[in-house]
C-alpha cells in the first residue's frame, strides 16, 4: 500500500516515519489565504479555528489526490493532508515568521493554556477509481511553563525553532522543556494526530498495519 503525504512538513514527515510509514512527499499547490478567503467571503463569515484547518487539509489533499491519480494511473494507496493553528483566548496564531514576533508570542503565552486544532484528511486513491476522502479535526490543549524567563525565550527564539511552526511553539523538540502538560493525543501538537490518521484509513477500508513498510516496521 503506498502513502503520499501531501506536505512538505518535516513534523509531518517525522510523525509517519516514528509510525513505521516511509511515505513519498508531494506539496500541494494550494493558495491557503485565498481558499479561506474566498470561502468566508461566500459565506460571509469568518470561519473558527476547526473548520479553517479541516478546509485547508482537505484542499491540499485533494490537490496531490487528483494529481496521483491523474497522472500515475498505478497509484495503489493514499494520500494524507494535514494543517494546523494555534488558539489562545479566542486568537488564532499560526507561524511568527519573525523573531520579534515569537518573542511577543512566547512572553504572552507563559503560565497559559491554548488549543492546538489540527485538520485532518485522507484519500483512497485506486486504479481506475475516483478518490474518496475521509477527514476530521482533533485538538489538543497545551500548557506552558509560568517560570520561562526572558533568558529562555531569547535563546529560544535565537535557534528559528519556533518561527516556522505553529503557534511558535514544538513539543517534540527544543520547545518541549517549556511546556508542562499536553492534554489530547500529543503527535496533534507535533504536526498530525496519528490516532485520528488510523481512524479515517480504517474509514477507507485500509488496515493502518498495511501502511508499514518502514524497514524498521517489516524486520
Amino acid at each position: 500500500m503506498q502513502v503520499c503525504l501531501a506536505s512538505t512538513s518535516p513534523a509531518r514527515l517525522m510523525l509517519l516515519r516514528q509510525a513505521g510509514i516511509e511515505p513519498e512527499t508531494s506539496a500541494p499547490d494550494v493558495d491557503e489565504e485565498a481558499v479561506v478567503a474566498q470561502t468566508e467571503a461566500r459565506e460571509g463569515r469568518a470561519l473558527p479555528p476547526a473548520e479553517h484547518v479541516l478546509l485547508l487539509a482537505r484542499r491540499k489533499a485533494e490537490d496531490v489526490a487528483l494529481r496521483l491519480a491523474d497522472e500515475r494511473a498505478g497509484f495503489d494507496g493514499i494520500v494524507i493532508g494535514g494543517d494546523s493553528m494555534f488558539e489562545l483566548d479566542g486568537v488564532v496564531y499560526g507561524k511568527p515568521h519573525t523573531a520579534e514576533a515569537a518573542t511577543e508570542r512566547w512572553r504572552g503565552m507563559r503560565g497559559r493554556t491554548g488549543v492546538l486544532h489540527s485538520g485532518h484528511s485522507v484519500f483512497r486513491v485506486a486504479p481506475g477509481t475516483e478518490p474518496v476522502e475521509a477527514f476530521a479535526v482533533a485538538e489538543a490543549s497545551v500548557t506552558f511553563a509560568s517560570d520561562v524567563d526572558d533568558a529562555e525565550i531569547a535563546a529560544y527564539v535565537a535557534t528559528g525553532e519556533p518561527l516556522h511552526v505553529a503557534g511558535a511553539f514544538t513539543v517534540d523538540s527544543l520547545g518541549g522543556a517549556f511546556i508542562e502538560r499536553v492534554d489530547g493525543d500529543p503527535s496533534t501538537v507535533v504536526g498530525m494526530s496519528l490516532s485520528t490518521i488510523r481512524r479515517l484509513v480504517r474509514d477507507l477500508g485500509v488496515a493502518w498495519t498495511d501502511l508499514w513498510n518502514a524497514p524498521s516496521a517489516t524486520t
